[in-house]
């Protein structure tokens, strides 16, 4: 079939495999100019280990303080907030014990699929070189606050995760660099990839490479008609025929769903970082560093610190006062580090739905359309699973995971 895919973000091209792989003719619809997408600047984890959803009540034990603080690990800016109520409304429901145990279950469907997939595609590709199997460490300034969160470890354990929490001594063994923590924890068989914008690189190109088109446009309509689907695009009534089409364009999916019948409660989180040069952090692995909303990850191309949750649209400009605040939040775990160097800094749009759950099924008004968006934190750990999941929707075949808590119609 011929099958267009709206976005060619790390959704968009690894849906592109997959669908290359069923012997499909795939087209990609991106403008190429979205400089805020995820795919280019996020953390670069397959954090396939996660269970909680963002309505935890690990946010809501912080929350009182991150709003307090207007640069702080989470804020909503307060032109923004009527807008996003009817968003906050959903994440307080969806906060509830029963709705946390669901969406629990859900994350943990698809995460545990999470890496497998990743595996089997970069082995497909030869592009195994991209993963980089340190493990992933969590780390606590306070032990109180680490015994606080020790009821989710038993549930990872509980799940086969692998578990191994370390003392300040075994910290100090194993990332001599940091400073001024309790207690921590080690995911071995979590990774992290080389880099995220070179990993969508090379995928990109290899699509190409097998015969994927690339039409650098932004979509401004599905329209599903009796025999095909039109995609109409901007510029010069320029439009595109398939007969099915996915809809993998991140924030930028929501007025697509909307228009063909389903209104999602998608809003961005907006995300901030700054890369230093290579070894500037002296940490080996990945960092997240509990209650205090940022992560740090050595990529080959720089040592990233991200994180924080910005509500302010996609109009707003980026207020990086809020990344100088993360580098100095970070500063106190890493007194060695030297913060006064050049960095890359960075503002991007993380798809965000408030049970922390993806969007992946058919489109209320034509199952020839297929949604794959809204993974918010999670863009990149389940996009290989992803894409499976959409192959199979295209193709008409029952996934191994049950669709229905990602369902559209959910809402």
């Amino acid at each position: 079939m011929q099958i267009a895919i709206v976005g060619a973000g790390i959704i968009g091209l690894t849906a592109a495999h997959s669908l290359l792989d069923r012997g499909h003719e795939v087209t990609l619809v991106d403008p190429g100019d979205q400089a805020a997408r995820p795919t280019d600047g996020n953390a670069g984890w397959i954090a396939h280990t996660d269970i909680m959803p963002l309505a935890s009540p690990k946010v809501w034990r912080n929350l009182p303080n991150w709003l307090m603080d207007p640069l702080g690990p989470l804020t909503i800016r307060p032109a923004y907030l009527p807008v996003l109520m009817p968003w906050l409304m959903r994440f307080v429901l969806a906060s509830s014990p029963l709705r946390i145990k669901a969406s629990m279950a859900a994350i943990r469907a698809i995460n545990a699929e999470a890496l497998p997939s990743w595996n089997a595609l970069l082995s497909s590709l030869d592009l195994n070189t991209h993963l980089r199997e340190k493990g992933i460490l969590s780390v606590w300034r306070q032990h109180e606050a680490f015994l606080r969160g020790k009821d989710v470890l038993d549930r990872q354990r509980d799940l086969g995760i692998g578990v191994e929490v370390l003392d300040r001594r075994e910290l100090a063994s194993l990332e001599p660099a940091l400073h001024n923590v309790e207690a921590g924890v080690l995911y071995p068989d979590a990774c992290h990839i080389s880099d995220p914008a070179n990993l969508a690189s090379d995928l990109r190109r290899l699509a190409l490479e097998r015969g994927a088109q690339h039409v650098p446009a932004r979509v401004l309509a599905v329209e599903p008609t009796e025999e095909v689907i039109r995609i109409r695009m901007d510029g010069d009534d320029k439009a595109l025929i398939a007969d099915k089409v996915v809809i993998a364009a991140g924030i930028w999916s929501r007025p697509l769903a909307k228009m063909l019948g389903d209104p999602i409660p998608l809003d961005t989180e907006r995300g901030y970082n700054a890369t230093y040069p290579k070894g500037s952090f002296g940490l080996d692995r990945p960092i997240m560093f509990e209650g205090e909303g940022f992560v740090t990850t050595p990529l080959d191309t720089g040592d990233r610190v991200g994180g924080a949750v910005e509500f302010a649209g996609l109009e707003a400009k980026p207020n990086h006062a809020r990344t100088s605040a993360m580098i100095a939040r970070l500063k106190r775990f890493l007194p060695d580090f030297d913060a006064g160097q050049d960095a890359r800094r960075w503002m991007g749009f993380r798809p965000s739905i408030p049970d922390s759950l993806p969007v992946i099924g058919p489109s209320r008004r034509d199952d020839r359309v297929v949604y794959a968006f809204g993974h918010g934190h999670h863009g990149l750990t389940q996009a290989a699973v992803t894409s499976r999941l959409v192959a199979d929707l295209i193709d008409g075949m029952t996934s191994e995971v049950d669709l229905k808590p990602y369902s559209a119609q959910r809402f």
